[in-house]
Formats: C-alpha cells, sequence, structure tokens
C-alpha cells in the first residue's frame, strides 16, 4: 500500500494557508500552483509548506 501526505498549500502573497493535497511520500520537489485566494481575491501562486 502506498504511503500518502497530506501537505498544505499557502499563498506566496498573504501566506494564507486555504488548500489541502494529499500526494506520495517520495515524490521530489516542493509543490507550486496557480490557486484562487480569497483573502487576495484572485489566481496568486500558492507553494507548499509544511
Amino acid at each position: 500500500m502506498a504511503e500518502r501526505v497530506i501537505i498544505t498549500m499557502a499563498c506566496s502573497v498573504c501566506k494564507n494557508r486555504n488548500y489541502y493535497f494529499d500526494r506520495g511520500k517520495k515524490q521530489e520537489g516542493k509543490l507550486v500552483l496557480n490557486k484562487f485566494c480569497k483573502n487576495c481575491g484572485g489566481r496568486t501562486e500558492h507553494r507548499e509548506t509544511k
């Protein structure tokens, strides 16, 4: 059975944590996506955080 971990996505502008995903434990690198931020009111870059 593959091990999965829950990651948190934070807005790069306001640092608000507003998205949660799960992914495989063995993947390398940090996930970066353009997502909508309710705080900023627009699409901003969201980065994986702890």
